[in-house]
């Protein structure tokens, strides 16, 4: 079978948290002394319209340096001023240029909650992401057995914060749904061609209970494509280079908001 670039993406990470010592008590403890969180679900379920996670991201796999002025702060007040409903951070900076710092920032810089975009590989990444101020963490349904998925939920939890389970099809959507996931993200990229299939997730759109918040990710480029996600039920998207790439990505965000 052939490696994805989510597989060896997955294999640097997991061997660093091979390596990785600490204690899972403390660091819990640790997670759960961490002020309230903003409430990142809630959030998109109080939307009156698509609700728009902006992201900030400096770097794509596919294309490269997306935008080397990128500042954390000034883009996450803007997506504010925007109408964004949420922040989308990558923290990842081996293969995406991120940092922690870039989370910090943008959280710093506005009242939105913030997704910890990394790839989650223990429980230990959790508790990182509330420690680091993150008010929802990242679970990849690919990345993650049945029983780390459930831990990580478990622990998601437990500390006080959100996870947003991203899938790929409808095998990872029963899943997600039997594990207990009530935010789950539709990821429109393939992950052997790295090509954008939003059929997918306009059909997938229909198979979401009511009380799951659906979130469609990767590859939305504008207002058309806003409402076609709309129409398909989701109650999100999840959009990253096409407003860290605008002129003026609080104008970008307004054309996203779709009733």
């Amino acid at each position: 079978m052939t490696a994805t670039y989510l597989d060896k993406i997955l294999r640097w990470h997991r061997e660093r948290d091979a390596r990785d010592t600490r204690s899972i008590d403390v660091l819990l403890e640790q997670a759960l002394a961490c002020a309230q969180p903003r409430g990142f679900r809630e959030r998109i379920q109080n939307s009156d319209h698509l609700a728009v996670i902006a992201e900030i991201k400096r770097r794509s796999p596919s294309k490269g340096l997306l935008r080397a002025d990128l500042d954390p702060s000034s883009f996450a007040a803007l997506y504010e001023q925007g109408g964004a409903a949420c922040l989308s951070v990558l923290t990842d900076g081996k293969h995406f240029g991120g940092s922690v710092e870039d989370l910090q920032l943008a959280r710093s810089a506005c009242s939105l909650p913030v997704l910890r975009k990394d790839f989650t590989v223990s429980v230990r990444d959790v508790c990182d992401a509330r420690v680091m101020g993150a008010d929802c963490v990242l679970l990849i349904a690919a990345a993650l057995d049945d029983a780390l998925l459930r831990d990580c939920l478990a622990i998601a939890h437990l500390v006080g914060i959100d996870a947003l389970v991203e899938i790929h099809d409808e095998a990872e959507l029963e899943r997600a749904l039997d594990l207990g996931a009530n935010l789950i993200g539709v990821n429109q990229r393939d992950l052997v061609t790295f090509q954008v299939d939003q059929e997918r997730a306009v059909r997938m759109g229909k198979l979401f209970p009511d009380d799951v918040v659906a979130v469609a990710e990767s590859g939305v480029r504008g207002h058309e494509d806003a409402v076609a996600l709309r129409e398909a039920g989701y109650d999100a998207v999840l959009v990253g280079e096409s407003l860290v790439t605008a002129s003026r990505p609080q104008d970008a965000i307004k054309d996203l908001l779709i009733p």
